[in-house]
């Protein structure tokens, strides 16, 4: 009985932890695609031109990726509290544990997705941006 007490005790703080892993993977996966990104002359359609569009997050959903270059793709791109685009170059993210996600941070399903704004200078929660 007792262990099954402090089994009950102890579980959610795994759980807790092993988000918090799942997190921290993704925002150094992010950074290192951001990076091969950057490096390039000139910003790919996808990320297959750079070998990642197998390439799962911690949930194991793909990544996403949106090239903001084209007017077409600007009323897609991620936003601010304010509305206003998060980057001018690229959106890549993940759409976290609960795989949703929508364009304005301020969405109830884009909280725990893990994003790249300010063109790199920010890569975390969203509910943290």
């Amino acid at each position: 009985m007792i262990i099954g007490v402090l089994a009950s005790m102890a579980l959610p703080q795994y759980q807790k932890a092993l988000e918090l892993a799942r997190v921290a993977k993704a925002i150094g996966d992010i950074s290192a695609i951001s990076l091969e990104l950057s490096s390039l002359d000139s910003l790919p359609t996808s990320l297959a031109a750079v070998n990642r569009a197998t390439y799962n997050d911690p949930w194991d959903r793909p990544y996403v990726y949106l090239k903001l270059e084209s007017p077409k793709t600007n009323g897609t791109a991620r936003k601010d509290h304010f509305l206003v685009p998060l980057n001018s170059d690229f959106d890549l993210y993940s759409t976290g544990k609960d795989g949703a996600s929508a364009p304005a941070l301020t969405a109830k399903a884009s909280a725990d997705d893990i994003i790249r704004a300010n063109n790199g200078g920010f890569i975390g929660l969203a509910e943290r941006y």
